[in-house]
């Protein structure tokens, strides 16, 4: 036990010198604070580690990574977990997720948004994209050619300077489509409404809230 507590220790080293306030036991993440939730993942998720870093230089960001991998480390899953809150220097920033649908889960409101991306569509610099990617290919992880993603949203404070993000990922390979396939000005977009009421069905699933 000492060890396997010692090695997990390791997998939760930061990759920029700020300490995850969030822990980490099997496949679920327990945050005391903004909001005050366990997130519980599938059994068969595998932890990938942790970065806290400010992102963009304003916004206290905290991100666990989890995945479903084959033996060679190809990504079929992914499970997103992440805190956010703004930092006091900018008292003039606020989440808006005002464009997107609304779910409740376990009484608590969430946002609720969806996509599908091609791995070679670059990231942003220096947002929490990129650092999930190269956190991913630091520990020797693929990403999916074509995958499609569900984004939850949950904001703790009426302020709405505080967030819990959660998003969950798959290979779209068993669908049959690529992203360009299904995307807005696809070939195959109307197949999409019914594959994303699915990916959707299953996030849910997978990925359990406890306040």
């Amino acid at each position: 036990m000492a060890t396997a507590s010692l090695a997990l220790a390791c997998l939760a080293l930061p990759a920029h010198g700020q300490t995850p306030e969030r822990t980490v036991s099997g496949t679920s993440v327990t945050s005391t604070h903004d909001p005050k939730i366990r997130i519980d993942l599938p059994a068969s998720a595998q932890y990938v580690g942790a970065d806290r870093w400010l992102l963009l230089g304003f916004d206290d960001c905290e991100m666990h990574l989890f995945v479903d991998a084959d033996a060679d480390k190809h990504i079929q899953r992914l499970y997103w977990v992440q805190f956010e809150a703004y930092i006091p220097e900018r008292p003039d920033m606020h989440h808006d997720y005002s464009g997107s649908r609304h779910v409740t889960i376990n009484g608590l409101d969430f946002y609720l948004d969806t996509w599908v991306q091609d791995a070679s569509q670059p990231a942003e610099k220096d947002s929490d994209g990129e650092h999930q990617r190269r956190l991913l290919a630091a520990k020797g992880y693929t990403r999916p050619a074509n995958g499609m993603y569900v984004r939850l949203v949950h904001l703790p404070d009426a302020q709405k300077r505080k967030e819990l993000m959660v998003i969950y990922g798959e290979d779209l390979a068993p669908t049959g489509f690529s992203a360009a396939q299904l995307g807005e000005h696809g070939a195959a977009h109307d197949r999409w409404p019914a594959i994303e009421k699915a990916l959707i069905e299953r996030a849910q699933a997978r990925v359990t809230f406890n306040p």
